[in-house]
């Protein structure tokens, strides 16, 4: 895998908030569709997924790292730890919404374990509040 690259100050400054935007609209989703029973947990789980992506990749985005186009939420982190950033440990376990990225949407198996959609949601708004919180306080570009 090729090393992560700096992108340009003007790129990231555009891209640190839209992605937050999307990440936000992704939230919003999960909490509109959680409470309905009809809704499929693999679509929840799509938005869920996004949505940390989305907050994960604007973090990057914020360190000045150019991140590849993947949907791994683990590969993502592993992105961050080697800039020296981590999660909380309470929201540790946010990498079991990676299934839902793709694979889930595209086949009729179901996920491992059926998705707490609490959980997500629990998730998906720690991960937001928490980039939010870091971008606000650390100047861009900074390692």
């Amino acid at each position: 895998m090729r090393s992560p690259q700096r992108p340009n100050a003007h790129k990231q400054r555009k891209t640190v908030p839209m992605l937050l935007r999307k990440a936000a609209q992704d939230e919003a989703v999960v909490a509109r569709l959680l409470p309905d029973a009809t809704m499929d947990d693999v679509i929840i789980g799509f938005h869920a997924q996004q949505a940390v992506e989305k907050a994960l990749k604007a973090w990057l985005a914020h360190l000045g790292v150019d991140f590849p186009k993947i949907h791994n939420l683990k590969g993502l982190i592993g992105l961050l730890s080697a800039q020296g950033r981590t999660l909380p440990p309470e929201l540790a376990d946010v990498t079991k919404l990676t299934p839902y990225a793709i694979g889930l949407r595209y086949t009729e198996l179901p996920p491992s374990d059926p998705l707490d959609r609490t959980e997500a949601l629990r998730l998906v708004q720690g991960v937001r509040a928490h980039v939010e919180r870091i971008i606000g306080e650390e100047p861009a570009g900074q390692e």
